[in-house]
């Protein structure tokens, strides 16, 4: 039975869209597991201390890039607060803004899906690296946008900079299966 639905695949060319619903499977089943698990209340373990220290860690870094980079006149107030001068309005970034959610993402998702693991050893980091800096150019770019257009802060921090991060995710998996993973290649080295 296995064989006939493996040659059933191969022959009808259905790799692609096995590999698209595992990853589907492997993201929806975390999200799910992601607020299923902080709605208990555990999010106040040793995990709440990592996103503290990830949002801290993002607002420096951005706070540097703002300054240093795109020259802007900010003030920096405790608990990773960021003032633009220019119109006089701050953001915040706290624990949920800490790219934590996307790091462990990136984690689970490429420890589930299928592919050697010599090369998850140095990928996952690099993923979880990528989702940092995506969080740091996410932060200088709502900065510009506190800026120069406040008003249209919500909607490109919710519509346009928070799906963002699923658009790198979902672009590191496809590299991913192109260059090492994906069930056809898995299916492969089985034999």
């Amino acid at each position: 039975m296995l064989n006939k639905t493996k040659d059933y695949i191969t022959r009808n060319r259905l790799w692609p869209i096995v590999d698209v619903l595992i990853f589907v499977v492997i993201t929806g089943g975390f999200h799910k597991l992601y607020w299923a698990f902080f709605s208990v209340g555990i999010s106040q373990s040793g995990m709440n201390a990592v996103m503290e220290w990830l949002a801290a860690t993002v607002y420096s870094v951005s706070a540097w890039v703002d300054v240093h980079i795109f020259g802007m006149d900010i003030l920096l107030y405790p608990v990773n607060m960021i003032h633009f001068n220019a119109n006089n309005t701050t953001i915040a970034i706290n624990e949920s803004c800490s790219g934590f959610k996307q790091m462990l993402q990136v984690l689970i998702l490429f420890l589930l899906f299928p592919g050697p693991w010599k090369h998850k050893l140095w990928y996952i980091p690099a993923g979880m690296l990528a989702m940092f800096i995506t969080n740091i150019i996410r932060v200088v770019i709502l900065s510009a946008v506190m800026i120069h257009w406040p008003q249209q802060w919500d909607f490109i921090h919710l519509w346009i900079l928070r799906p963002f991060y699923y658009v790198v995710i979902f672009g590191l998996w496809v590299l991913w299966v192109e260059r090492f993973g994906g069930m056809r290649k898995f299916i492969r080295a089985d034999h």
